[in-house]
């Protein structure tokens, strides 16, 4: 036997007993084993291992760099909203402005052509009492000159209807109204 191994037989031998207890021979082995398996898992599950850890970081990565490309992508779609939605209330700020002026311009349209109506519908008002009143004074001349010829009739006692007579009778009231105005 190899001095090594009656060693850690002569020391089992005198090694309490338990599962707790520490003995040299245990710890060697336990070292040995040890060592043998981290060779063993750093030949094969190591790389392996290594490899799944790379793998889920670059994927990790990879979301990390989506979730920011789509966080850059919301708030370009965000800002083109806002934008749009200013030029909306712009748009919507000049239209309202633009049926004001539009109710303006119809109301002041509106007035004007009321107010020229008014003046139109006074001026042939006025002609037209000018017209009656032409009308009333012509037909008051005509009773006036049959009234002073029958007057002057039957002041004289004789029928006075000729027309030579009616004229000398307008040119005397013609007269009168003249000197009058």
């Amino acid at each position: 036997m190899t001095p090594v191994f009656s060693l850690l037989l002569e020391t089992a031998a005198e090694a309490p007993k338990g599962p707790f207890a520490m003995t040299p021979g245990v710890s060697i082995w336990t070292l040995v084993i040890f060592l043998a398996l981290v060779v063993v898992l750093a030949k094969t599950a190591w790389p392996a291992i290594l490899k799944a850890v790379e793998e889920r970081e670059k994927k990790i990565q990879a979301q990390l760099d989506q979730a920011e490309k789509a966080n850059q992508e919301a708030q370009r779609v965000l800002a083109n909203y806002q934008q749009k939605l200013a030029a909306a209330r712009n748009e919507a700020q000049e239209l309202l402005a633009a049926g004001r002026l539009g109710a303006e311009k119809a109301r002041e349209e509106i007035l004007a052509r009321a107010r020229a109506e008014h003046e139109d519908l006074i001026g042939r008002a006025r002609r037209e009492i000018v017209a009656e009143r032409e009308k009333a004074l012509a037909e008051l001349r005509g009773e006036a000159v049959e009234l002073s010829l029958a007057a002057a009739g039957k002041v004289l006692e004789r029928n006075l209807d000729t027309e030579a007579d009616r004229r000398l009778v307008r040119e005397y009231l013609d007269s009168l109204h003249n000197t009058r105005t």
